[in-house]
């Protein structure tokens, strides 16, 4: 706390709840490394690129020293026609989608082409209207009558609810962009605004049809693009990381 409990965070107690026993089987890692190593993991097992992660990430000892809230993306307008907000480390409101997306990781440095290609994560999982408040309870993707699959091709269970990107959701690929830029793509697939503003978007755009187009050229962005994300505001111990084989 308080982290943990920002809205945008909704959600994430279950996936701590899953780490937890692997914390307290290792406890020398520290939370930062353990969350980090999960999401480049699953990336890599749900059939995306491995990323060059390094660790040795130092906990937060205090609230002081956690993100405010506000500095994550919202993917609709609020009640006020507005997407952000001024809170947070600074403020990410704005009128438009693109705009919004880009204060969000502009204060942080990321450039266009970063921005599309972490938007591309959403090829993977499902939003809940009960956390985020967007999407549906539940689509014929989503309700358990449709076989989902791992990236090997074997059957993969999940809990039935929300809403999917795509239609293979434990499975990280392009499939996203394709589906962004499809005007007769399912309607039970989820479009949020800003997803639709990789397209939309002049300067976005030529980023989204480079990823829809190839694969490899998606994989290759996204792995930089998340490495940066995940070491930006870490104090590491030693100061230069820790790589692993």
């Amino acid at each position: 706390e308080p982290e943990i409990l920002h809205g945008a965070n909704a959600g994430l107690s279950n996936a701590l709840a899953l780490l937890e026993p692997i914390k307290e089987k290792y406890p020398g890692i520290s939370y930062a490394d353990l969350f980090q190593m999960a999401s480049a993991r699953t990336i890599e097992k749900a059939g995306g690129p491995k990323i060059d992660m390094k660790y040795g990430r130092v906990d937060a000892s205090s609230p002081d020293e956690c993100s405010p809230e506000g500095n994550l993306p919202d993917g609709e307008p609020g009640d006020n026609g507005k997407y952000g907000g001024p809170g947070g480390t600074a403020s990410t409101e704005d009128t438009e989608p693109q705009g919004h997306l880009r204060k969000v990781f502009g204060r942080m440095g990321f450039n266009d082409e970063e921005i599309v290609a972490l938007s591309g994560a959403h090829s993977l999982g499902r939003a809940y209207k009960d956390r985020s408040g967007l999407g549906k309870e539940k689509t014929k993707f989503t309700d358990g009558s449709m076989k989902q699959k791992f990236a090997d091709g074997s059957d993969a269970p999940y809990k039935p609810g929300g809403q999917s990107w795509t239609e293979q959701f434990l499975v990280f690929d392009n499939t996203y962009f394709k589906v962004m830029s499809d005007e007769n793509a399912d309607e039970e697939l989820l479009k949020l605004s800003t997803d639709l503003s990789v397209f939309n978007d002049e300067k976005f755009r030529p980023f989204a049809e480079k990823f829809r187009d190839d694969q490899d050229a998606f994989f290759e962005s996204y792995a930089k693009a998340h490495k940066k994300l995940s070491e930006l505001g870490s104090k590491f111990e030693p100061e230069e990381g820790v790589t692993l084989d």
